[in-house]
């Protein structure tokens, strides 16, 4: 690697940790956006919660993120940075310059993306949808299911409290 790619990779790196050790809200304890929870509505509450708990977790993917880069600015120092940390191989600029803080080459690197495994979830909401499908008999008349349509969506005649539609359609027309 030219010493000229060393720099740039270099500079790279130290302006993004820069950037996320300004970035890096450190908070000892969790706050709250109220003096006292008693009369707050369980919304607001959860929105409090939920805006911590994001808040906590990029803080925390900021801080794997400064050990990564200080982990190879450290490698640079040492005059390791471009060499495969398992076999030693040069590893390629295109790579170094597409993720600056890896200190291993392709065939070596820990970070494979699993496209087989599923979320858990979807395996309860198959169930639960597929216990759905069969509680329904569909060979049953429509009419035989609760609807949501209210009087005025029924195009027949109805009455509401004793008077009949027809004769307020006709009043007002």
């Amino acid at each position: 690697m030219k010493q000229s790619q060393m720099e740039e990779l270099k500079h790279t790196l130290i302006e993004e940790l820069k950037d996320l050790k300004e970035g890096l809200q450190v908070q000892d304890d969790l706050e709250s956006t109220e003096l006292s929870n008693y009369d707050n509505h369980p919304a607001d509450n959860a929105t409090d919660l939920t805006t911590q708990l994001t808040e906590h977790a990029l803080d925390e993917f900021k801080e794997e993120r400064i050990d990564k880069i200080e982990a190879a600015l450290s490698a640079m120092e040492k005059g390791t940075y471009g060499k495969c940390e398992v076999c030693q191989k040069e590893i390629p600029f295109e790579r170094l310059e597409a993720a600056p803080t890896t200190l291993t080459c392709k065939e070596h690197s820990e970070e494979e993306v699993d496209m087989d495994t599923r979320p858990v979830e979807e395996d309860i909401m198959e169930e639960l949808n597929q216990q759905s499908l069969n509680a329904v008999d569909f060979d049953d008349d429509p009419e035989d299911f609760p609807s949501s349509d209210s009087p005025q969506d029924v195009p027949q005649d109805a009455s509401y409290q004793g008077v009949d539609e027809t004769m307020i359609r006709e009043k007002f027309q």
